[in-house]
């Protein structure tokens, strides 16, 4: 049995689930991925194993990844990954007497949410918790939400890019874009194509956006610009055969420069559609940036150039909604408050 020490907070994203315990922190980062065999309609792998997968399994084996933009797209599959992970993230224990707090994505529905929460209770969770990503990510990242001085979170995911204000405890205003870190992949792939002839895969797209992607490109001292590069491989799209090519900072600057001025314009319409008191706040404390979407290097100060903000990233910006979903548990009266869904 487990006692009230072993709450536990999960973040359900589109691109990867983790798990948080109290006093272990993120125990578990693993891809949101299922595979299975049809034929058999045998689960094969989830996660990482699951990942490796895409785009190389066999025509019996569907790999697929249940949440698309910021949506369930796949209930039952989302359901039986959900489970693994939770015994993954408690060594194949039954989850007894846990207080679960689950993150989801803004877009997901109250029967979703409900959906999700029923999945969690009957692995044998004591009481489960749905939690908006927005807040969780504000309580992950250290801001105080309950202030009658508003603070402003960007949490830019793999399908979906959450902006909010918050304050006393609550979301004031807030926009969901449905244009994030899967589409970010989609612009280099789109550009790879057209200006290298390069045909390439989600994988290296990632892998690109991770190691050389940049929304700005900064100059040092001497005016000249400090440009990453890196190689990689795709087919070439005339003769169909392998090609190594090489991809610089610039290169990226360019792919995702019309996905960075998405994300500046939303942050943008937020902040317009404040209350101008609540502006006023935001114009003095500055903006907070989480998510994995917010690590691609110099997009706080491309933000903080297109608003005038200030605008920080997150101490740990991809654990932020996973570290919030626990923090959360530690005042369950006001837990009660931020849930989308109250405890049944």
């Amino acid at each position: 049995m487990f006692n009230s020490s072993k709450d536990m907070g999960i973040d359900l994203g589109t691109a990867n689930t983790l798990i948080y315990i109290k006093d272990k922190g993120v125990v578990l980062n693993e891809a949101t991925v299922i595979a299975y065999d049809k034929r058999t309609a045998r689960i094969i792998a989830t996660g990482t194993k699951a990942k490796a997968m895409l785009g190389k399994a066999p025509k019996d084996i569907i790999v697929i990844r249940p949440l698309q933009d910021g949506v369930i797209s796949d209930f039952d599959m989302t359901a039986e990954m959900l489970e693994r992970f939770i015994r993954q993230a408690l060594g194949d224990k039954r989850p007894s007497g846990l207080r679960v707090v689950v993150g989801v994505p803004s877009g997901v529905t109250d029967v979703e949410k409900m959906a999700v929460e029923e999945v969690v209770m009957n692995l044998g969770a004591k009481e489960v918790y749905i939690l908006d990503e927005p807040t969780a990510a504000a309580i992950g990242a250290g801001l105080d939400i309950d202030d009658s001085e508003a603070c402003m979170v960007a949490d830019i995911g793999g399908g979906t890019a959450d902006i909010a204000i918050l304050a006393l405890g609550g979301i004031v205003v807030s926009t969901s874009l449905r244009y994030a870190g899967d589409k970010f992949n989609e612009a280099i792939i789109q550009y790879v194509r057209k200006k290298k002839g390069v045909l390439i895969g989600d994988k290296t797209a990632e892998e690109l956006k991770i190691r050389v992607g940049s929304a700005l490109v900064e100059k040092d001292e001497d005016g000249k610009e400090i440009v990453k590069q890196m190689s990689a491989r795709g087919r070439d799209l005339i003769s169909g055969l392998p090609k190594t090519f090489k991809c610089t900072s610039k290169d990226m600057e360019a792919a995702l420069h019309e996905s960075m001025e998405m994300i500046v314009d939303a942050i943008k319409n937020t902040v317009e559609k404040a209350p101008p008191e609540i502006a006023a706040d935001i114009a003095e404390k500055g903006m907070m940036l989480t998510g994995g979407g917010g690590m691609i290097e110099n997009l706080d100060k491309l933000i903080s150039m297109k608003t005038g903000m200030e605008v920080s990233l997150a101490e740990q910006p991809y654990e932020a909604v996973a570290l919030g979903t626990g923090k959360s548990l530690e005042d369950v009266d006001k837990l009660m408050v931020y849930a989308s869904d109250k405890k049944r």
